[in-house]
């Protein structure tokens, strides 16, 4: 009887977790993916908002082939043979919003362990590639998208322990497979340092041993990444003097690092964590992006004459350190404004964050709030995380050449009551719709149909 029990339930706990993996995993978004630009077409009315000059107002458009082929002023372009015009009266275009760091594609439930595709076990996978890692059939995607975010950074995380995470990829947020969404395969090596704070005020009753241990393993850590780095630089030596060696995966995946030739992201919010990453940069000759950034003020002046961007991951959230203001994280992408150091906003880049993704516009709204200029703002989430990717030739701004990626909407997409009404990746129209406007038009006939049928008193 016990033995027949014990089967029941082990088969009614495999029943369910299947259940929950196939609801979670099994059935993809409904959003179809549009082929290829055929027609060329034109927008008219609209203020024309390109980033890299004064707004056009009454301005237009034409973009054929996914590209931009002209814009201006009204008087200034007619409409091309074939071509087709929508008038835009009263709104307005931006390029689309840039997430310079995500774990969107790579990330569904983290509820359900089956369909979180972040990290590798171990501490050091700079062979890792996020981009064959994406899911082009995301539910978080059309999410992200139906508020302006258009093209995004997904970047591999670490597991416990771990250092290296591998090779981040800019994506566009449309497209059948991750072949088709990928718009640059290999952006950069992504470095997670571990915390360097130690203090006791930061671990209140924490053993003074304990701390002594912590910060030996931190130590231990760095060690371990210097080492990686040394090896590399020594496999490639080696195997450039002699090809015949045995290839090392991921020692050879290092070889555009080594070179100079691929920008590392050190992901670092503390000031000991990024006055150690300058170091290592310099031991190294690399080229670095510092990613969290939240100490990055303190040490401004260093940033700048290096010329060592930042992204900033996240505007929402606590201050760093008990004392700090409230609002001290607010207020970091006007400092380094000020300052002079180049900067992007963008989230935190967390697993559990992938799921809010279309947040975006609203921590640019809060620096904004708290001294950014507003064009810097929208600046932060469009044309430098594009500068700072390296794709600046492609997205970004609105001009004459590049693609054809931008949002149409009814006010300053940085207000929360702004609404993004059309958008399109390289000349196509996107399909807005996602797993929450079909909720709320669900529940809106729910609530319709239920009214309706109630009696009247």
């Amino acid at each position: 009887m016990k033995n027949k029990l014990k089967k029941h339930l082990v088969n009614a706990l495999f029943t369910g977790f299947f259940s929950l993996f196939i609801s979670a995993i099994g059935i993809a978004n409904n959003n179809i993916p549009q082929p290829d630009q055929a027609q060329t077409i034109m927008l008219s009315g609209a203020t024309i908002h390109t980033l890299n000059g004064a707004p056009i107002v009454n301005g237009k458009m034409v973009f054929a082939g996914g590209k931009i082929i002209a814009i201006g002023e009204a008087t200034q372009i007619t409409l091309p043979r074939g071509a087709r015009e929508i008038a835009l009266n009263g709104k307005h275009v931006y390029p689309g919003f840039i997430s310079a760091n995500t774990a969107l594609g790579l990330v569904e439930s983290q509820a359900v362990r089956a369909t979180v595709d972040t990290a590798e076990l171990g501490a050091i996978n700079p062979n890792m590639r996020a981009l064959v890692a994406i899911n082009a059939d995301s539910e978080l995607l059309p999410v992200a998208r139906a508020n302006g975010i258009l093209t995004a950074l997904a970047v591999p995380q670490i597991g416990r322990g771990g250092l290296i995470a591998g090779t981040s990829a800019i994506i566009e947020l449309d497209g059948w497979n991750w072949q088709q969404m990928g718009l640059l395969g290999e952006a950069g090596l992504h470095i997670f340092l571990p915390s360097l704070r130690f203090s006791a005020t930061l671990f209140p009753g924490m053993p003074p041993k304990r701390l002594e241990d912590m910060q030996k393993l931190a130590e231990q850590n760095l060690k371990t990444l210097e080492a990686s780095f040394d090896s590399a630089a020594a496999y490639i030596n080696a195997k450039n003097a002699d090809a015949s060696q045995a290839t090392d995966t991921r020692w050879e995946s290092m070889r555009t690092v080594i070179n100079g030739g691929r920008t590392v992201f050190i992901h670092a919010d503390e000031l000991p964590q990024i006055r150690y990453a300058l170091t290592f940069a310099q031991r190294y000759k690399l080229k670095i992006v510092i990613v969290g950034g939240m100490d990055a003020p303190l040490i401004a002046p260093l940033l700048k004459q290096q010329e060592i961007p930042v992204v900033l991951a996240g505007i929402h959230r606590l201050p760093m350190r008990r004392g700090d203001a409230f609002d001290a994280p607010y207020r970091v992408a006007a400092h380094l404004h000020e300052a002079g150091v180049k900067f992007a906003i963008s989230r935190s880049g967390t697993s559990f964050d992938a799921a809010h993704e279309r947040s975006l516009p609203y921590e640019a709204a809060t620096a904004a709030a708290y001294g950014l200029p507003i064009d810097e703002a929208l600046k932060a989430i469009t044309v430098y995380p594009a500068q700072i990717l390296g794709v600046a030739d492609k997205i970004g701004t609105l001009e004459v050449g590049k693609l054809a990626t931008f949002i149409i909407t009814d006010g300053n997409p940085l207000e929360i009551t702004t609404n993004v009404e059309n958008a399109y990746i390289r000349g196509k129209a996107l399909d807005l719709t996602n797993r929450q406007t079909r909720l709320q038009q669900k529940y809106q006939e729910k609530y319709r149909q239920l009214g309706a049928a109630v009696p009247a008193k």
